[in-house]
């Protein structure tokens, strides 16, 4: 930098990580997004205890998973992890309609309680097989909690019981949720359509 010339103020993206030239419109900032994980780990903390075992669905879910474990901690539990790989959407924009089990379970589950942990519940297509996959490897109960919930114009057979967010019926970007592979990491929720 040359003597005298200021330095351009900082932006929401990096320009040389995202090459994209539309970049989000922001619905629900970082710290939005940590109020809302606490109080929600707060409404779940007396219904499990500290032998449950969180199931975190990757990879969107990953994101929410890490927060509300440690969220959980603050309010008093000290849970399990573990991850089940469902894929239905093969970095793709559409779901295929069918779930692929990519990596399954790794701790056993049978006679403890289980909270399936996801990003977003839009088809219900991923919470339902992963809710159903966890009771059958012998869980006692199996709660569900996502952070977003977005409307479904059809009946989606399960609900979750936990919702950090009511969503709007957008294309959303990261906190977890991808566009085709990309933009994962961003620290807020963005739309893209």
């Amino acid at each position: 930098m040359r003597a005298g010339t200021k330095p351009s103020p900082p932006t929401l993206t990096n320009p040389l990580i995202m090459n994209d030239t539309k970049q989000p419109e922001v619905l629900i900032s970082e710290t939005e997004i940590a109020d809302r994980v606490q109080k929600l780990a707060e409404a779940i903390a007396p219904r499990i205890d500290d032998d449950t075992v969180v199931v975190c669905l990757l990879t969107g879910g990953l994101w929410f998973a890490a927060d509300l474990t440690r969220a959980l901690y603050k309010a008093g539990r000290n849970v399990r992890f573990d991850a089940l790989w469902l894929a239905s959407y093969h970095d793709e924009r559409k779901s295929t309609g069918r779930c692929e089990v990519r990596a399954d379970l790794q701790r056993p589950l049978i006679g403890r309680r289980a909270l399936v942990v996801d990003d977003v519940f839009d088809t219900g297509l991923s919470l339902s097989e992963a809710a159903r996959l966890v009771k059958d490897a012998g869980a006692s109960e199996v709660l569900t909690a996502v952070f977003a919930r977005k409307p479904w114009p059809k009946d989606r057979g399960m609900e979750p019981d936990f919702v950090a967010w009511e969503a709007p019926a957008r294309y959303l970007v990261g906190y977890g949720l991808d566009d085709e592979g990309k933009s994962r990491g961003l620290p807020y929720i963005g739309a893209l359509d």
